[in-house]
């Protein structure tokens, strides 16, 4: 028994915990296996780099834009069932919980063969888009096929995890990220150098270690280790989850295809730059994955507190994990940043002998660094509220962010100041919703308490 007389741990931590343990015992582990999910992007980045030829580097950045629409395609599976999840475990549904998990991965692989199909229909033109040009569109198309290929792989990794998490089997979750990676920092090297496969290799890659990474997450569901458990009797899902999904897994996926659109625009400035350029910006880009994969661990930490406290009308408790998680991310973020400062150059150095890319890399990574303190508030914030089934004003968030934001101040700073306002467009947007986030959410959940609790 746990000292609420909880039956089961997990539901201890989301229910009664202290808020900054519970932040911390949901958010660190999350953290150690993204930072498998770093070393899982360094990897690639590296054996490429010793390849001795920044236009494959630049190919590869080029090519992210696709990872992130998968990402958003299974982010709205994953969020939207994960929401759905936490809030009927804080209400004390669990059959419909378990009903929702099996829902989310028959949605996740219709959704993969959907990517996969239009994705390579549309192939040459959507490389063309993501602003490959003459030295570069080669190893863009050919990245870019193989990870289409392999959407399903990409796709179920990413929202198996997120179902794990939502459950609060936070290390169950990390475990397909760990398997994934140790298998991608084998079969790099063995694919692009061994069987001289090249960039294609790396992809190959890339899509393997998503697949194992998948294959552990289903193996944890079929032992039946895991709280909720997938069935064949719940393969066919209801109305009432199905619009529970996508009410609030739309909005989300909106938030990652326009963050995907606000990266190929940063792409198409760079390359006004010179294609080097764009490599610079992407190793100082996959650096940053340090800093951001700690905000995102602590957020996708604190979104099932938020969504099983809000089901059982726990308002000063979330406030109280708010306030937690807020402090605990800021302060991590600010001493990452002390480091970047420190060692820009010399991270840089690790993915490449070109002097260009190097100078101009540091000078990104020096520059986006400033963005840590601030943006993990926010990114707290939006998967708050899409916990607690308030999927509008998270995309509000981003729409505000992106569109009216970044996106204007990243063509007007890249017009009056060149590279440099280019690069600053991310922290000043930052800055100002910090602020706007944390504020609305707190007004979200005050009103929700008044609404319950009047006077």
């Amino acid at each position: 028994m746990t000292p609420s007389g909880t039956n089961d741990s997990r539901i201890y931590t989301l229910s009664e915990e202290n808020p900054y343990m519970a932040v911390i015992k949901l958010g660190v582990p999350l953290i150690a296996g993204m930072f498998i999910m770093v070393l899982y992007n360094w990897v690639d980045t590296f054996f490429i780099g010793l390849m001795n030829d920044d236009y494959k580097l630049a190919a590869v950045n080029l090519a992210y834009p696709v990872m992130m629409v998968t990402v958003a395609i299974s982010n709205m599976v994953g969020t939207g069932a994960a929401s759905l999840i936490a809030r009927s475990l804080g209400a004390g549904k669990k059959t419909l919980a378990s009903h929702t998990v099996t829902a989310g991965m028959v949605l996740t692989v219709l959704n993969s063969i959907i990517v996969t199909v239009l994705g390579l229909i549309f192939l040459p033109d959507i490389v063309t888009l993501l602003g490959a040009k003459t030295l570069t569109y080669t190893y863009t198309h050919q990245y870019v096929f193989v990870i289409l290929l392999g959407s399903v792989f990409t796709m179920g990794n990413y929202t198996f995890g997120q179902l794990l998490r939502s459950e609060g089997s936070v290390r169950y979750s990390i475990a397909g990220m760990i398997v994934g990676t140790v298998a991608n920092l084998v079969l790099d090297p063995l694919f692009i150098f061994t069987l001289r496969m090249d960039i294609s290799g790396a992809a190959i890659a890339t899509v393997l270690g998503n697949a194992l990474g998948m294959g552990v997450s289903v193996m944890l569901y079929l032992s039946g280790k895991t709280l909720l458990r997938p069935s064949v009797r719940y393969i066919r899902p209801t109305a009432e989850i199905l619009k529970e999904i996508f009410w609030v897994g739309v909005p989300a996926s909106l938030e990652t295809l326009l963050t995907s659109v606000a990266y190929v625009i940063n792409n198409n400035l760079a390359v006004s730059y010179g294609e080097l350029t764009v490599a610079a910006v992407g190793v100082a880009q996959k650096i940053m994955t340090v800093g951001n994969y700690i905000y995102q661990g602590f957020a996708a930490g604190v979104q099932p507190l938020m969504g099983y406290n809000y089901g059982a009308h726990k308002y000063p408790r979330m406030r109280q994990c708010l306030k937690s998680g807020l402090i605990v991310v800021s302060v991590i973020e600010l001493f990452v940043m002390l480091v970047f400062a420190v060692t820009a150059p010399r991270l840089i150095d690790i993915f490449t002998d070109s002097s260009v890319v190097i100078d101009t890399g540091a000078r990104v990574l020096r520059t986006l660094m400033f963005v840590l303190p601030f943006v993990g508030a926010v990114s707290m914030c939006r998967m708050s509220l899409q916990a607690m089934g308030k999927p509008m004003y998270a995309f509000v968030i981003t729409l505000v962010r992106q569109l009216f934001l970044y996106v204007p101040l990243l063509l007007l700073l890249n017009y009056v100041f060149g590279f440099g306002g280019m690069l600053w467009a991310q922290p000043v947007t930052e800055v100002i919703m910090m602020a706007a986030s944390v504020g609305l959410l707190l007004f979200v959940i005050n009103r929700e308490d008044k609404s319950q609790n009047p006077l």
